[in-house]
This record gives structure tokens, C-alpha cells and sequence, in this order.
């Protein structure tokens, strides 16, 4: 654990650094790092003196010097090693870089790069950032948290690297995902980098080219599963409890069997959130919910296509059916305006392997319905799906059979299964809806179900979109059309803040849809019907900062804040947001 404290002075409105470190381990350690800023009576004191050229840098010349740095690297992924690295070395001058130019570097040091560099984690590996804990450690688990780095911890991200992104099993080098979220976190709601720490639970994969690499840096097992599996998260959730009580703890790509169960086992017992359900919904939710306003038709009459049945697909469904049931409907009848569409077909209620989230959407066989263009209800003119059945007696209904009879308004895509959305399909679409809402949002880029430019092509323009990942700018008939991208950078960063700044014993469903509300609320489509359906990156402190105030009058409102009703909550979430700048330092003699 790092020698240090951030104080602030008795008399005089400043915070300063007091440090017992010197030298050489002062320059190497991220958290306090200045580089050249160290001004020249900080390098008398703690022995910098000759360690740095003669100048004295102010952050805005590092900065520009870094920047220019940055531009001489030419791949995603040679650019995403360079800033990782200068996080390594120091962490305000890599958070003030990125903050500058979150448009330009959140899908560098975020999706879809991350995604690039997590499957080659082992072979480049360089540098150790977090905590490592495998399965083998599980009776060690409290001493490897008093290993960790920074001293007060408010914030975790943590991941068993069991279902990364659109690429699957990823073992230890999931660890990068929540460095990633962590980074996030900071530069777009201001968290603390200082009280956060990144956990990866190594329970071992079963990715055989993992498995079978001799430079793979995890544990060479199977993973585990069943109750060895729910012991180590149990004794993981323990020990994190008895050394921060009043954490945040971020759950971060589990496999589909193990997420949501982690998460309701664990969200009332201690302070915790899954992203890829929670966050997704939320944010998925936020960019319906101005295309749903486009339309002019109400979310009620929806009829909602989920083309991908996993954590990130059922997470979408879960929070818009929420929504359905607080508009009117029933929770049958809100469940009945889904189609959701897995790797083997639409969801059956005797489909084999259905999961819990799954089982309440699976379809009847016999009764899938197809909706008239203003059904007053799910249930309504019912029909049977036309389907194919192979010499084992499986039957198959695919996404162009269920697009073609369902004639969804909405097409979500969670599947990773790149191209999914076929001409066919979207044309399909088209015919018998208006204004056919489609979200391709799978990652890394690839992975799309479709590019933005082709949705437009074959919906001659009307087709409202929000994309996983970014892609470059389409055009039609000749002018530019920015296109929203439905990235969770745009919510979890504002829960995340809002949740500190409550000080909040949980997240509730109501502190989701506040988020999602505040979100919606950006919207710049509200200004112009052909502005994108969510705010662009490089606005999303801003919008973190509206969704944190609105999550913390929400947990204060239903009783789970730990303030009181006569404090101002804008002001503990200013009080919270961490600032990319260097601090004076003060030497002491040790803690």
C-alpha cells in the first residue's frame, strides 16, 4: 500500500499531497507522479534533483507533448499500449490527456480497442495494474486486498472474464476491462482514480487457445463452476465487505449463468451494480426512449425484437419491460411484446438450457404472435410462426422468419454475431414500419450486426439508429447524419458517482431509471429530428454529473442514502469529481 495522504490546508482553501516517498520510487509511482512538473523546490526535497531536465513543465506542456506522442502511433492498439502505458507513469497527465479528447480516446483506451487488446493481454503483457485473485488463492483473499495500492477504496470493478464483450472467455486478461471501466469511471464522471481498484477473479477458462498458449499468464484450469464457483465469489463478497464496508462494487463481464445470479444473490447485502445488465438496459433504454418520442408512436405498442438472448439482450428486455409495466401494461402482457432470438432460434418455452432472465420471454411453439400495425394489447391476433424443423425434430424459428411475422418497430442486436442484420432482414423491417428503430450494438466494432451507413441505404434515410461501437460518419443523399452511439460511458459513470455521493446502501431499480431519465433528457434529438438519439462522448461529464445528482435525490428519496434530507446533493456530487491537476507536496517522515 502507497505511503500517502491527500490533505487539505488548515487555513487556506487547498489540498495538498503529504508523502514520505522520494527519488526515484516518487517518479516511478503513478498516483504521485509530476514528471518534469515537479517544480524545483519539490525536487530539492525529495531528492529529484538531477533526476529531470532543467525546465519546469506546466500539465498543459506535458500535455501537448503527449499529444503529439499520441499521433505518431498509427494502429487502435499501438495507440491503446502508448496510453496505457503513460498511465503506468502518470496517472494526472493521462487522465488530463484523455479528458481533453474524450471523443477521440475513450474508444481507444475503452470499446472497441479494448477488446483487440485483451485477446493478445498474455503475449504483451508489460505491466501488473490491480488485483490478481485465483481460484487456488480463495483463503487468501483478504491478504491479497491489504496488497492493493491505493490506501481508501470506494469504488471495484470486478471480473471473472467469463463473458468479455462480444469475444467470450477471456480468462486473466479480462483484466483489462476494469482498468478500463475504472478509467471511465474518472474521465467521464469524475470518480477518484485514487480510491478505485480493478479486480480480476481468475477461476479459470475454458478457452482452449488459451488453455493450450504456453505464454498464458492465468490459471491453466477449466473453470470452475457450481458450488467450488458460488464458494469463491462467497468468500470474495465476504472479504471485500469486512475491508470496505461501504464500497461500490462494479460487476463487470461474468459468463450469462453466473451474472445475474451474482447480482441478485448479492445487491441487497452489499452496494453493487452489474453494467452489462443494468447499464446496458439503462442506457438502451435512454436512446428508445427518444426514438420511441420520433416515432409518435407509444412505447405501449412497441413490438421489441432482441436478437441475441445473453446477460446484455435479457438486461435490455428487463429494463423496457419495467418501463411498459410503470406505462400500464401488465407484466404478462409487457413480457408478450418481446421476440428475443438466440443462437439456436427464437426462445421456445421448451427451448433447452433457457435461463432464468429468458424463461419469462420464451415464446409457446404454438402461439407465437404477429401484431396488427395498432394492436391494443401483446396478446392480440394471435398466429402461427411459419418454421423449419430438421430430422431430429428441432424446430428453428431465425431472425428473418420472426422479423417477417412480428414486423417489429424496434431491432436490437446483442449477439455478436457481426453482419447479423442482413439487407433481407432490414428491408424486411422497413416495409411495414415507418420509422424502424434498429440498434446494432454489439462489440468490438466487428461485431456489429450492421454499419450505419447500410441501415440507412435500405431504409432510404428513416431508419433511427444507435451503434455499440463507433463507426465513421454516414451520409445520405449526400449530407453527413451523426448517428448516436448507445455506449454505457454514458450512464455508469453518473450511477457510479451518484451512488458515492448518496452514499447509498444499494441500486434500485428506481435509481436506474432515474439515471436513464436524466440520460433521455440530453437527448439532442429533442432539438432536431435528425440529431442523434443520445449525447456524443465528448458531453458525457456533463451528462454524469445530471445523472449523479438525479441517482442520489433518487436513493435519498426512497430512503437508502446514507445523507440527510437537508443536505445539497449538487453539491456533494461537485465535492466528489476529481480533477486532472497537480497538487503541491509536502514531505513527511512516514504514516
Amino acid at each position: 500500500m502507497l505511503h500517502f495522504k491527500i490533505k487539505k490546508h488548515p487555513s487556506q482553501n487547498y489540498n495538498y499531497v503529504e508523502t514520505s516517498i522520494t527519488g526515484k520510487p516518487l517518479l516511478t509511482t503513478p498516483q504521485l507522479n509530476k514528471g518534469t512538473a515537479f517544480t524545483l523546490e519539490e525536487r530539492k526535497v525529495f531528492g529529484l534533483s538531477g533526476k529531470l531536465p532543467a525546465h519546469v513543465e506546466t500539465l498543459e506542456e506535458q500535455v501537448n507533448r503527449m499529444y503529439l506522442q499520441y499521433l505518431s502511433y498509427e494502429t487502435p492498439l499501438q495507440k491503446n499500449t502508448y496510453l496505457n502505458k503513460l498511465h503506468d507513469t502518470n496517472e494526472v497527465l493521462f487522465y488530463k490527456l484523455v479528458q481533453d479528447r474524450e471523443s477521440e480516446m475513450i474508444p481507444i483506451i475503452y470499446t472497441p480497442t479494448v477488446g483487440i487488446a485483451i485477446e493478445k493481454f498474455s503475449r504483451e503483457f508489460q505491466q501488473a495494474r490491480g488485483l490478481y485473485i485465483s481460484y487456488e488463492q480463495r483463503h487468501q483473499i483478504e491478504d491479497i486486498l491489504d496488497n492493493r495500492s491505493n490506501p481508501e477504496i470506494d469504488l471495484i470493478v470486478a471480473s471473472d472474464g467469463g463473458g468479455v464483450l462480444g469475444i467470450g472467455d477471456q480468462g486473466v486478461g479480462a483484466m483489462l476491462i476494469p482498468v478500463a471501466k475504472l478509467m471511465v469511471y474518472t474521465v467521464c464522471g469524475g470518480v477518484n482514480p485514487l480510491k478505485t481498484l480493478p479486480i480480476l477473479l481468475d477461476a479459470g477458462t475454458d478457452n482452449p487457445l488459451l488453455l493450450n498458449d504456453p505464454y498464458y499468464l492465468g490459471w491453466r484450469h477449466p473453470r470452475i463452476t457450481g458450488q467450488a464457483y458460488d464458494e469463491f465469489i462467497e468468500l470474495f463478497v465476504s472479504a471485500v465487505q469486512k475491508k470496505f464496508p461501504e464500497v461500490f462494487l462494479h460487476w463487470e463481464d461474468f459468463g450469462r449463468d453466473n451474472a445475474r445470479i451474482i447480482l441478485e444473490r448479492y445487491q441487497d447485502r452489499i452496494c453493487s451494480f452489474n453494467d452489462d445488465i443494468q447499464g446496458t438496459g439503462a442506457t438502451a433504454l435512454s436512446a428508445l426512449l427518444a426514438a420511441v418520442k420520433t416515432t409518435g408512436t407509444p412505447l405501449t405498442e412497441q413490438r421489441f425484437v432482441i436478437f441475441g438472448g445473453g446477460t446484455a439482450g435479457i438486461g435490455i428486455a428487463d429494463q423496457i419491460c419495467r418501463q411498459l409495466q410503470l406505462e400500464g401494461l401488465s407484466e404478462a402482457d409487457a413480457h408478450a411484446r418481446f421476440w428475443i432470438v438466440d443462437r439456436s432460434g427464437l426462445l421456445l418455452s421448451d427451448s433447452k438450457d433457457l435461463t432464468d432472465g429468458q424463461r419469462p420471454y420464451a415464446r409457446h411453439f404454438d402461439e407465437a404472435t404477429r401484431q396488427h400495425p395498432h394492436p391494443s394489447a401483446a396478446k392480440t391476433a394471435a398466429s402461427t410462426f411459419s418454421h423449419s424443423q430438421d430430422s431430429s425434430g428441432r424446430r428453428d424459428i431465425d431472425l428473418l422468419t420472426v422479423v417477417q411475422e412480428v414486423k417489429p418497430t424496434a431491432l436490437i442486436g446483442c449477439s455478436a454475431q457481426g453482419g447479423a442484420f442482413t439487407e433481407e432482414i432490414v428491408k424486411a423491417m422497413a416495409e411495414a414500419v415507418p420509422r424502424p428503430i434498429i440498434f446494432p450494438l454489439s462489440n468490438p466494432t466487428q461485431k456489429a450486426e450492421a454499419t450505419p451507413q447500410d441501415l440507412l441505404n435500405w431504409t432510404q434515410g428513416l431508419a433511427l439508429i444507435a451503434t455499440g461501437s463507433p463507426f465513421p460518419l454516414p451520409t445520405w443523399q449526400g449530407k453527413p447524419r451523426q448517428i448516436a452511439q448507445c455506449n454505457n460511458a454514458l450512464v455508469f459513470p453518473g450511477i457510479g458517482l451518484g451512488v458515492l455521493a448518496a452514499r447509498a446502501r444499494c441500486v434500485t431499480d428506481k435509481m436506474l431509471w432515474a439515471a436513464c431519465t436524466a440520460l433521455y433528457r440530453c437527448a439532442p434529438i429533442h432539438k432536431d429530428s435528425q440529431a442523434p438519439l443520445l449525447p456524443a462522448m465528448e458531453n458525457a461529464r456533463k451528462s454524469a454529473r445530471d445523472i449523479a445528482i438525479a441517482v442520489a435525490k433518487q436513493a435519498r428519496e426512497e430512503g437508502v442514502a446514507g445523507i440527510a434530507a437537508s443536505e445539497n446533493i449538487e453539491e456533494h456530487v461537485d465535492a466528489l469529481i476529481w480533477e486532472a491537476e497537480y497538487l503541491p507536496f509536502r514531505k513527511t517522515e512516514g504514516f
